[in-house]
């Protein structure tokens, strides 16, 4: 990123000398040595520039940050591994609260829990834990953070046999719009225990987790690639929902990207790249992924005994896509919805575009819908579609596939993943939090953020749309 010329008023420059002498952590500007790097995010396309960046180190930094936003005015944003899809891990001319700092984890290995911060990203924690057999259900990335992950519900390669990344979540630490850290479990303050399964970052600044651990330590996992035709793809997911519980899939329909283990001949042409994990006993795992190898030959198999933590490679901190995604829940991927993946994948000429199908159920559905904000519990199959963009211009036209493919996919409002929602509006995040549960997360939020201090996120506003909740989420 550039540098640019940035002037700021001078009362926001005397108030960050005073929080650099206040504040553990590090305080930059923007004319600081790193300012530049500390600012970027993951996906491409975002080029904000805060008024100030502060790496917090300690909860007590969260709550004096908290309390100099709310004074000041100046918008408030939060990040952990700066995964926002929707851009809300910076800000333009607010402050950006990085958490990126704060990385401590104690684990209780006969207790079989763990007390996680939040600057962790998941590959951090999962190697951590993984170093004694032990795991707790993330995302399928790495460098996502925990803080944002956890917040918005987690569905990972755990999530059929563990649950949810909420489900083993058994107590936090959070900063409130006021400054103070509460601490918050089901039996202290559970009215914001149960918004912060699944309600995001509405509610406060999370600075510590306490986790629930699973041992899992040999696997069968990796990537498996085959030819994607209406056939195969509707035939991985008939095979892949009735499979043992232990067995979880994310099945990504694509062209095939020009990678070393993908013959040339098929570079380019539609494929399903499978990441699957069998976290059971590994003679269970090979049976269980066997009849997947027989959908079609292989193109490339790579699954294969193996720990836990290797399932989070090593990610190119260059990378930073340009995409535009749409998340919904459906109920069936049958032979003729698989035809209409094909179709659209084939037509487009996005330089890259996908289908994740993501098979839900086991352990998640076994959870009732109303014990977290996350509502969407009896959902069978988690789809996205994406298309990748080549600058400003491109984009218009990606969006618009993107809705189209979405419409045609899944023709009835199914819900959405918030974890997944870009910056689609209002409408959008209530299908996140249907009916019941968002009449539940405004009145905690009416509580704990009346206010709406914490807005720059899929926002629960503190009211139901009237004029002075509109003011504050502005």
């Amino acid at each position: 990123m550039a540098k640019q010329t940035h002037t700021r008023p001078a009362a926001t420059a005397g108030a960050i000398s005073t929080l650099r002498a206040v504040l553990n952590g590090r305080v930059l500007s923007p004319d600081d040595a790193g300012y530049d790097e500390a600012r970027a995010v993951f996906y491409g396309g975002i080029d904000r520039r805060p008024a100030v960046i502060i790496r917090v180190a300690d909860a007590a930094d969260v709550s004096r940050v908290v309390t100099f936003a709310r004074e000041s005015g100046l918008q408030l944003a939060i990040k952990s591994g700066g995964h926002s899809g929707a851009g809300h891990s910076t800000t333009e001319g607010g402050i950006l609260l990085d958490l990126s700092n704060m990385k401590g984890i104690e684990i209780d290995v006969e207790g079989r829990t763990a007390w996680a911060e939040t600057g962790l990203t998941a590959g951090e924690y999962t190697k951590a834990t993984g170093a004694h057999g032990l795991a707790t259900g993330f995302g399928d990335t790495g460098s996502v953070g925990i803080g944002g992950i956890t917040l918005g519900g987690g569905i990972g390669f755990l999530v059929r046999k563990h649950g949810l990344t909420i489900d083993n979540l058994l107590a936090a630490e959070i900063v409130t719009a006021d400054g103070e850290l509460l601490y918050v479990d089901a039996e202290t303050h559970p009215d914001l225990f149960w918004a912060i399964r699944g309600g995001g970052g509405n509610f406060g600044v999370a600075t510590r987790f306490k986790f629930r651990l699973h041992e899992v330590d040999e696997v069968v996992g990796g990537m498996l690639i085959l030819p994607a035709t209406p056939e195969t793809i509707a035939s991985f997911v008939a095979e892949a929902e009735p499979a043992p519980e232990e067995l979880s899939t994310i099945a990504n329909i694509m062209p095939a990207p020009p990678m070393p283990f993908v013959p040339a001949e098929y570079h380019g042409r539609l494929i399903i790249m499978a990441l699957m994990l069998y976290a059971g006993e590994v003679s269970e795992g090979r049976s269980a992924i066997e009849p997947f190898r027989t959908l079609a030959k292989p193109i490339a198999d790579m699954v294969k005994p193996m720990r836990y933590p290797e399932m989070y490679p090593p990610e190119d901190g260059d990378y930073h896509p340009t995409a535009v995604a749409r998340t919904m829940f459906t109920d069936a991927i049958d032979r003729d919805a698989a035809g209409t993946i094909v179709e659209y994948l084939r037509d487009s000429d996005a330089p890259m575009r996908v289908a994740q199908l993501r098979t839900l159920g086991g352990a998640m559905a076994r959870v009732s819908a109303d014990a977290t904000a996350f509502a969407h519990r009896d959902s069978r199959i988690m789809a996205n579609v994406a298309a990748f963009y080549e600058g400003p211009k491109d984009r218009a036209g990606r969006e618009a596939w993107v809705e189209e493919f979405a419409g045609a996919l899944c023709r009835e409002n199914s819900g959405a993943y918030v974890g997944f929602l870009g910056e689609e509006g209002e409408e959008r995040v209530r299908e996140a939090y249907p009916g019941a549960t968002w009449e539940r997360l405004v009145e905690v939020k009416r509580r704990y953020d009346p206010t709406n201090l914490f807005r720059l996120n899929q926002n629960i506003p503190p009211t139901n749309g009237d004029q002075t909740g509109r003011a504050a989420a502005s």
